[in-house]
């Protein structure tokens, strides 16, 4: 009987420890967009208020993609080295620190603070995936799904009530921005009963030695599937609403597409990698979600305007499906945590540097052609390399440091 108790005690813990984890995961997921997104709708308030050129308000969104590519390589480290509850716990802390620096009425703390936030974002972005392959192994897809769509809708929703919060609930710019820390505080707390409980798992983790998956052709088909992907998605929010002003819509209309373009990437987020984790290639995914994206661009090169809805939808659709997908092949095409790790960390350092880039190519194309036309021509083929690179990822196997054997 006694025997018995205990079982079910240990169970019971067992139970507790996994919901907290999930809770954990969810917590660290709203908090890696809702500060970057936020800044976006009051960047005109910000410039007004401390003085900076149009050159250094764009630092605001280009920083945090900067430092997710500097930092990135690294988070596997810091994990291995103080554990990933640890590395996980520390990145909020400095997140906090970073919204709170930059919230202050000042262009020094403005950009102190945007390169703190986006250092501590970019060890989340990289160590979540592999936490939840080691965590819960038997759920990968639905755990993805779940933290992917978090992250969507945190970043969608950051970005609707900046105004109102700044404006109408009188909270100006600074409170504004400040009020995404209350997140990431909820986050310390979850994470420091977390950390506590797993002290001696992340201490025998520290030991493992980093691999490199440079010589690995499936982390480079990850890798540039991810970078592409990126791509499109901040050329996609930096760009749509005046391609879509310059074929007739007005600002306000154009604001709402691109809303709309975010709010229907949320299901596919969930739905993708639910589904790309009870199959063994996921090629047919990839397949479907690059004609989506390739149709809707070559919709909006048509200049069918009265089908606009439909094309912004198509690539909305696409965008939300081609990242979840990314995230599932750090877990689906790796053997072990640390593995998973370092696939995570090399594919969006890359990443990241291709988004930082693709805002500035499709703005001077457009400056330099005078209209739109060259620039959805190169987001089109962009998306028949994403497909390429796509169709290599979603094949079944492993990355390795030599020759990737099969799965």
């Amino acid at each position: 009987m006694a025997s018995t108790q205990t079982t079910l005690e240990k169970d019971g813990q067992r139970t507790a420890q996994k919901w907290l984890i999930f809770a954990g995961v969810i917590l660290i997921a709203v908090n890696l967009r809702a500060g970057i997104t936020s800044v976006g709708p009051l960047i005109g308030m910000i410039r007004e208020d401390t003085g900076i050129s149009n050159a250094l308000a764009g630092m605001l969104t280009t920083l945090p993609l900067l430092a997710f590519a500097i930092l990135s390589p690294l988070a596997p480290g810091f994990a291995r080295r103080f554990g990933i509850e640890s590395a996980l716990l520390l990145s909020m802390v400095v997140l906090t620190a970073g919204i709170w620096i930059r919230s202050v009425s000042s262009p020094w703390t403005l950009m102190l603070g945007t390169a703190l936030l986006g250092s501590a974002i970019a060890v989340g972005n990289v160590l979540l995936p592999s936490l939840i392959k080691r965590d819960f192994p038997r759920s990968i897809g639905l755990l993805t799904g779940t933290y992917s769509m978090s992250m969507n809708l945190l970043a969608a929703v950051a970005s609707g009530i900046s105004i109102p919060l700044a404006v109408q609930a009188g909270l100006g710019w600074q409170g504004s921005l400040a009020v995404w820390s209350a997140l990431s505080v909820l986050a310390i707390l979850v994470w420091t009963v977390q950390r506590k409980q797993r002290a001696e798992v992340s201490g025998s983790t520290s030991a493992v030695k980093g691999q490199s998956l440079i010589r690995s052709r499936m982390a480079w088909n990850i890798t540039l599937f991810m970078g592409l992907q990126s791509f499109t998605f901040y050329c996609n929010i930096s760009w749509l609403p005046e391609i879509l002003h310059s074929q007739g819509l007005d600002y306000s209309s154009a604001g709402w597409m691109l809303s709309i373009l975010q709010f229907v990437s949320l299901p596919f987020s969930f739905i993708i990698p639910v589904l790309a984790g009870r199959r063994p290639n996921q090629r047919l995914l990839v397949f479907l979600s690059a004609l989506c994206m390739f149709t809707g661009y070559v919709g909006l090169f048509s200049g069918l305007q009265s089908l606009n809805l439909l094309w912004v939808m198509l690539v909305g659709i696409s965008g939300g499906a081609n990242f979840s997908l990314s995230l599932m092949f750090f877990t689906l095409r790796t053997r072990t945590v640390h593995e998973a790790a370092a696939l995570s960390g090399m594919a969006q350092s890359l990443g990241y540097l291709l988004a930082a880039v693709g805002p500035m190519l499709i703005g001077y194309m457009h400056d330099f052609t005078g209209g739109w036309k060259t620039s959805l021509l190169i987001l089109s083929g962009v998306v028949v390399l994403l497909f390429f690179f796509g169709m290599g990822a979603a094949k079944p196997g492993y990355v390795s440091s030599g020759a990737e054997k099969k799965a």
